[in-house]
């Protein structure tokens, strides 16, 4: 039997659903304005700045990002393109590949992430009071946790 939904989690369902589309597309545009990528490039230009030495094997990458391989070598081609990213291959696996930030991709990344974090603020954070942000991040975890459980239990 379906258990639909009341009244109060309807409207929290909708709610939050038309507010995480429009938040991502706001996210996403001033991005693209403001740097000339979309967030799916700057999250792996973040991922490989924070790794040691700006190198990441392509696999962690797509583990890390809950990405599917070939997106992420299609992502990592364009970065390479754009001169952001070299690959190398792996010296202990020689199947394996590795990602590499260049000083143009760290470049990038760096006059990209303030406007980036202006722009999460000015939409997300600053729209909230620090309660909110802390049960938000509650909220998020508890998703996540539930949400990359299911997919690993299905990849």
């Amino acid at each position: 039997m379906t258990r639909w939904l009341s009244d109060e989690e309807q409207r929290s369902w909708r709610a939050f659903g038309l507010a995480t589309r429009l938040l991502s597309d706001r996210l996403e545009r001033e991005l693209q304005d403001a740097a000339g990528m979309p967030p799916t490039y700057y999250e792996l230009l973040v991922n490989l700045s924070e790794a040691p030495g700006r190198t990441m094997r392509m696999s962690e990458l797509a583990r890390q990002t809950h990405s599917k391989a070939s997106r992420i070598t299609h992502a990592i081609n364009k970065l390479e393109q754009a001169g952001w990213v070299r690959r190398e291959h792996h010296a202990a696996d020689r199947r394996g590949w590795l990602a590499v930030l260049t000083d143009d991709g760290l470049a990038a990344l760096e006059e990209a992430a303030p406007r980036h974090v202006q722009s999460v603020r000015h939409n997300l954070i600053d729209v909230l009071t620090p309660e909110q942000v802390t049960q938000l991040g509650d909220i998020s975890e508890a998703l996540l946790g539930h949400l990359a459980a299911d997919d690993h239990q299905r990849g």
